[in-house]
Formats: C-alpha cells, structure tokens, sequence
C-alpha cells in the first residue's frame, strides 16, 4: 500500500510531550528512562531542551493545544530553574488560548512557591503519582512520600488554583488487599481531584521487583485478586461522578486528559528531551536515552534522534484501531474510513469478523467499541488485531 493512502500523514502536531528524567530516588518498580543527577547536570539539561525546542520550532510549529512535562520528577527542577524551562517553553512556542499544559509531579517535590511558579506560566493541569495512601505499601514500593504528603499536595495544588488534579494509583501491589485498594479510593474522594488513572502493576525486566520475583520474594496478588480490584476501582470511581473513559482513566465530566487523548486517537505529537517518543509524518522517533548523549548531539546542532521508524501503512491502520479501542467512545468508523480510504471490516476482514461474533468488539454509532466487561482482558481482544490487515 502506498503512503497516500494515509490522508492524515501530513498533519501538523499540535500537542508536545516533554521528558523530565531526574529522580530523588528509583521506585522499585520503574524502568522509566531516570536518573538521579546533581543541579548542574539539570541546568546544563534545561539549556539543552531550549536548543532542541528551537530546532524543533524552526520547522514551523502551530499553536499547541498540549503540553505534557512527564519523567521523572519534572517538579524535582529548583524553582528558578522551572521557571527558566517555562519561559524558554513560551519563547519557542505559541499555545491555543485553551492549550491544557500537564506537569507530573511527586507529592513530596512541590512546595507553594513552586505551585505559583507553574501557575504563574500557564501550568493548568497537574498529576501526582501517588500510586497508594497505605504507608506500608508506598514503603514497599520505593516511594519517598508517605500518604499525608499525597493530601497536603493536592490540597496545596488546589489552594494554588488548580482545577484540574490527577492521582496516580496502582493495583496489584506486593500483598496488596483489596481493603488497601478501597482505603485509597476513599482518601481520593476526599479530595479535590477530578482525573484518576488506575493501573495494574507490571513487573518490568531489569527492574528490583523482576530480580525479587525471580527469587519467589514478592508476593503479588493473584489475576482473580486483581481482577476484583479493578471492579472495585471502576465502580466506586463510577458511582462518585467519574466516568471511565479510558481502560484505566476515570474523569468526571470535561475533565479528561486532552494530553493522553492525542495518543489514544493515533494523532501526530511532537517530543522533546532524553528517551522521548515523538510521532510525526508516520514515523516515530525515539531520542537519545543518556543524558550526556543526548546534550552531546544537540551541542553538535543535530536532533537528538536515537532511532526513527517509519509506519506502514497497515501498522497505522492497526494502531488506529487498537488504541482506539481503548477509549469507551471507541474508534471512529468513518474516521478510519477518510484516512485510509477503506473500511475497518475491509482492512481486517476475517479477524474482525470473528471478533463481532464472539462479542468482543460491538458496533455503536460512529463505530466500534469494547464491552467494558471485557476491559479487563482488552490486551488479548488488541492481539488478534496485530498482523491482521488483509489488504495488499
């Protein structure tokens, strides 16, 4: 298939992903590209995103409708120093009057001055991992905050002007109870919050939970365990005003992460900073890990590029459907339809077929989705869908 066939290939990104790689401390459970550096490698890591920001820029960037700091801790940064990365940020680039602009952040990196400080330059969303409000499983997790922390940061973010305020939260823990999962969704209800995002744990290669696992030294909860957990989670957050928009988002209603939603709709996005993803024009592009790899190339003046890949046409196809199932809106048959020029059931003949018939994909109107009964084992329903494009 040729790559006209993609009509959407040449859409401008209008949302931008930003990667913070600096830690207090590695979390046992991470393999997030992070490091824990002194404040001269964060300055020197700061100027670094500026060149790249104007590299970036010069190709002729629209207004962007989103902005995502992720890490890392991107609110590990000294005051003085967020505030120079921000300006920077607003020098290179021009934002939509209602861009959303997200910062994670630790519940132990913020402090007042540091709220007005992203406040004061256009900061309107803010996320904290806060991953559970039991202290002994934040200790057995690695975390450097204990769950006042957690409330002290959301209330302080709210008292800053914060509207928009997610919580990070994880199932599945080492001897995690589904008692420890309904404690946490009580504290969050508590709170100002409006956004939460709710994941399994998964033990990831290379990391100290994979080595102890190895070992038969962490004791998980079994699927079924966790399989409640999720209920719980999905119906406690649900009965409160939240909708579960996404297999692990909750949002109450206009509240839903407008960042994340780029991805989930296979849209283009650009990405800055040490090991960021970007995906433009079809291709995605994977920078540079190492910190000092990364500085060295943009002090040369090239694009910190590590990897690029071009999509294939029925990668793209599968991506469409496969993030866009997903969503609770589903992905979008016509949609689909004007970027292709083919329909989904064409593209995936059999596999989608059968997938109708065992109920497991459901048309609505506009196109397809999920049974939410089935979220819970969507990643085997995405599986049949990789390798399945039928069309030459």
């Amino acid at each position: 298939m040729a790559d006209w066939f993609d009509r959407e290939a040449g859409a401008w990104p209008r949302s931008l992903y930003v990667h913070i790689p600096f830690c207090k401390s590695r979390c046992f459970y991470c393999d997030f590209n992070t490091y824990v550096a002194p404040e001269r490698v964060m300055e020197d890591y700061v100027d670094g995103l500026a060149r790249e920001w104007e590299m970036i820029a010069q190709e002729g960037v629209p207004p962007l409708r989103t902005v995502f700091f992720g890490g890392g801790t991107p609110t590990l940064l000294a005051d003085p120093l967020l505030a120079r990365m921000l300006q920077s940020l607003h020098a290179h680039f021009s934002l939509d009057e209602e861009a959303e602009v997200t910062f994670e952040a630790n519940p132990d990196s913020i402090t007042p001055e540091k709220l007005r400080v992203l406040r004061e330059y256009g900061v309107n969303r803010i996320s904290f991992g806060a991953q559970t409000f039991r202290d002994h499983l934040l200790m057995a997790i690695g975390r450097a905050h204990d769950s006042d922390a957690i409330s002290a940061a959301v209330d302080a973010a709210f008292e800053a002007g914060f509207r928009h305020i997610n919580i990070d939260l994880m199932f599945g823990l080492p001897e995690q109870t589904i008692e420890d999962v309904e404690d946490s969704l009580l504290r969050v209800l508590a709170l100002p919050i409006d956004h939460v995002s709710a994941y399994w744990l998964k033990v990831e290669p290379g990391t100290p939970f994979a080595k102890w696992q190895e070992l038969g030294q962490l004791p998980l909860p079994g699927e079924d365990e966790e399989a409640d957990m999720y209920d719980l989670v999905r119906d406690t957050l649900t009965q409160n005003g939240f909708c579960h928009y996404e297999i692990s988002n909750f949002a109450k209603p206009g509240a839903e992460a407008r960042h994340n939603l780029v991805y989930w709709r296979n849209q283009p996005y650009l990405a800055a900073g040490a090991g960021a993803h970007g995906y433009v024009g079809g291709v995605r592009h994977e920078n540079l890990r190492k910190i000092r790899d990364y500085l060295d190339a943009i002090a040369l003046g090239r694009r910190p590029y590590a990897e690029e890949t071009a999509i294939s046409i029925a990668e793209r196809m599968e991506d469409q459907v496969m993030l866009g199932l997903r969503l609770a809106e589903g992905v979008s048959a016509p949609r689909f339809q004007g970027r292709f020029g083919l329909s989904i059931e064409e593209a995936f003949g059999d596999v989608w077929r059968g997938l109708l018939a065992q109920g497991l994909v459901v048309e609505v109107e506009g196109g397809y989705r999920i049974p939410a009964g089935y979220w819970p084992v969507a990643n085997a329903i995405f599986a049949k869908c990789i390798g399945a494009v039928t069309v030459d």
